[in-house]
């Protein structure tokens, strides 16, 4: 049992260097002074008369001492874990060897969770992410799956500590869901959630066959970042077409059941968006509003576009050779991720939310490319 305290104490004298490492690569020495900066830029007399300006400032500050403070509580609990296993060894305490031992698991995974957020470099990698679902061909299979996709995304949400929001709901036929769209709120949303952006194929016994018949379905989930600013972008009333519904769905209590839902439809480019968690018409308008702003922003800088009106309403078709990834749940059980290879067998556990080794994955890939 000591052996295992001496190889505990190697290993977090090692983790020294790699958080010096990560130190750097997190740029927290630059953070501090970007912080001192700004913290004294909110004695100007005329700061808080900018409402917009100095909220930003504001969320900068605490963001960025977010990370400061992360770190440094990452090299204190290394530094802690290292004196106890000396200790340990010290007075032949075979007891704490369960401890250390969980405490450097925990300092690992948490020192490689910071790494990869120094991955997420994208202009918008820090942005809130709307996420919507769309079921393919295959009537209530194709619907039920697109639920299953967005009770998947809610639970890694909120197991990260993101804020989810339902804005919109349609439901199935029969089963499942004709579309919905989350929004993931706090840093680096859209950084991770980027990743997950593309046709998903699901392989199952269906629960909806009498037969008993292996049936394959896809979903798509589209995800895009929320901009705050979408003032540059002009919508004219005769390019959308509003229409008002009673609201729907998974919200619960929390659904306003009246005729308040809103959908909009951008008639130039075919898309729809729809918002139904604001107690008004109006207010679910303005939210509506806001996220076709964003996806057309998102469009016109994806495609490098010079305006909005250069827009296309070109549609990925959601079926077979267009998936990003398969769940199989017969005749054996595995998840694979066709860009990366990575691959999950315990499909019950991604199906909870355990995806952070595929946008891990994702996100090594896609900046060992860019490096090139």
């Amino acid at each position: 049992m000591i052996i295992a305290l001496e190889e505990a104490k190697y290993k977090l004298m090692a983790m020294r260097e790699t958080l010096a490492e990560l130190r750097s690569a997190l740029q927290i020495d630059v953070l501090n002074a970007k912080i001192a900066e700004l913290e004294a830029s909110t004695f100007a007399p005329d700061f808080w008369g900018d409402q917009k300006n100095s909220g930003k400032v504001l969320q900068t500050i605490k963001q960025s001492k977010d990370i400061v403070e992360a770190y440094e509580t990452l090299v204190q609990k290394n530094e802690d874990a290292l004196m106890l296993a000396e200790m340990a060894i010290e007075e032949n305490d075979e007891s704490s060897v369960e401890e250390v031992t969980s405490e450097l698991a925990h300092i690992e995974q948490e020192a490689e969770h910071q790494r990869l957020e120094t991955l997420l470099c994208g202009e918008y990698d820090k942005n809130n992410a709307i996420v919507s679902f769309h079921p393919g061909a295959g009537g209530t299979e194709a619907q039920d799956w697109a639920q299953m996709l967005y009770r998947m995304y809610s639970r890694w949400g909120e197991q990260h500590g993101f804020k989810v929001q339902l804005m919109d709901w349609l439901d199935g036929d029969e089963a499942g869901i004709k579309s919905a769209i989350l929004r993931f709120e706090g840093v680096n949303a859209y950084g991770y959630l980027k990743s997950e952006n593309g046709v998903h194929r699901l392989v199952r016994i269906s629960p909806f066959d009498a037969s008993g018949r292996r049936q394959t379905s896809f979903a798509s989930v589209e995800v895009m970042p929320e901009f705050e600013d979408d003032d540059s972008i002009v919508i004219r009333d005769e390019d959308i077409e509003v229409t008002a519904h009673r609201s729907s769905g998974a919200g619960g209590q929390h659904i306003n059941k009246t005729d308040s839902a809103i959908r909009i439809v951008h008639k130039p480019t075919g898309i729809v968006v729809g918002c139904q968690t604001e107690r008004s018409q109006l207010q679910n308008k303005e939210t509506a509003m806001h996220m076709l702003k964003s996806k057309l922003m998102e469009i016109k800088l994806q495609e490098k576009l010079d305006r909005i009106e250069d827009i296309q309403g070109v549609k990925a078709n959601i079926e077979w050779g267009a998936q990003i990834r398969s769940y199989v749940f017969m005749p054996y059980t595995l998840v694979k991720d066709t860009r990366t290879g990575y691959e999950n067998g315990n499909v019950n556990a991604v199906m909870d939310g355990d995806l952070d080794g595929f946008i891990n994955a994702y996100l090594k890939m896609i900046t060992a490319q860019n490096s090139k």
